[in-house]
């Protein structure tokens, strides 16, 4: 995997189709909506991790607890000794997720499918539509590593300190301010829209390749030394519910091997709608939703 940090944290295609009937490895998908690709064909031996459900409280708005972790854990049959492998649609955004939330909980031996489903497909890989089973375990996590996460208090604390990097990953029009929220999650925007201020606009997608696989690392270290961000500085990412920005924190943190990273999963869903915080916006008509 080139010249990475820690390029342990990616498989290929190959190493996963090598791999599909390891006992002591676990393939999870991880889909936006599991009903346009898992249930329609999904790599063999893949168990269905519902990022809604799964690695989401399903009541309050928050990641999942530790006691649900473990009990997720447990249920899919990962040990102390398997290796767990994610992959998934929307070019690898929930898988990137689900990545980020089982590391604060210091899962090990975590790896991402480098270019998820969408290689898989392009390599005319088989697909199956049957459901696996898998030994239950008990398995005991973590206390959660807060390190990797970002509250708006602590964003609000760290505006304007040159020591601290907040990178906005969203596209261009959700970074100026002429949407609020992608078109085809228009139910889901913020009251505000605009940008944390100070923040560099570097949209996650600019870190993979047309394959979905990421860029090179020299690649990767330019696209954000141009806007500032280094590794000398701490970083916070967010997009708009945390899914993007987690993406671009497995790029930052792993690939890059930056010393300090966060994701603020609250995002803009949460800044845009709290009251009293500074908003910049660039648009000729900012959007403000009643």
């Amino acid at each position: 995997m080139g010249d990475y940090a820690h390029p342990e944290v990616l498989v290929t295609t190959e190493w996963v189709h090598s791999h599909i009937d390891d006992p002591n490895v676990r393939i999870l998908e991880v889909d936006y909506e599991p009903s346009g690709a898992y249930e329609l064909g999904h790599v063999r031996n893949a168990h269905l991790v519902d990022w809604k459900r799964d690695i989401n409280d399903t009541v309050r708005r928050d990641i999942l607890s530790k006691q649900q972790f473990e009990k997720l854990f447990s249920r899919l049959g990962v040990g102390r000794g398997t290796t767990v492998v994610l992959y998934g649609d929307m070019r690898n955004w929930f898988a990137a997720f689900a990545y980020w939330t089982f590391a604060i909980y210091g899962a090990a031996n975590v790896k991402l499918m480098n270019g998820g489903r969408r290689k898989w497909a392009d390599e005319n890989r088989a697909w199956t539509t049957d459901v696996p089973s898998a030994g239950r375990v008990e398995y005991t996590a973590g206390d959660a590593n807060q390190k990797l996460r970002a509250y708006l208090p602590d964003v609000k604390q760290v505006l304007g300190n040159p020591a601290y990097a907040l990178v906005d990953v969203r596209s261009p029009a959700e970074f100026k301010g002429e949407i609020s929220a992608p078109p085809e999650y228009s139910n889901e925007g913020a009251q505000r829209a605009g940008h944390i201020p100070g923040a560099a606009s570097i949209p996650w997608a600019q870190a993979i390749q047309d394959d979905d696989t990421f860029k090179p690392v020299d690649q990767l270290r330019e696209l954000y030394a141009s806007k500032g961000v280094t590794s000398d500085k701490q970083v916070i990412a967010y997009c708009r519910i945390g899914e993007r920005s987690s993406h671009s924190w497995f790029v930052l943190k792993y690939l890059l091997g930056f010393p300090n990273v966060a994701n603020y999963d609250g995002s803009w869903s949460e800044w845009g709608n709290a009251v009293g915080v500074p908003v910049e916006n660039e648009a000729a008509v900012p959007v403000a939703v009643h």
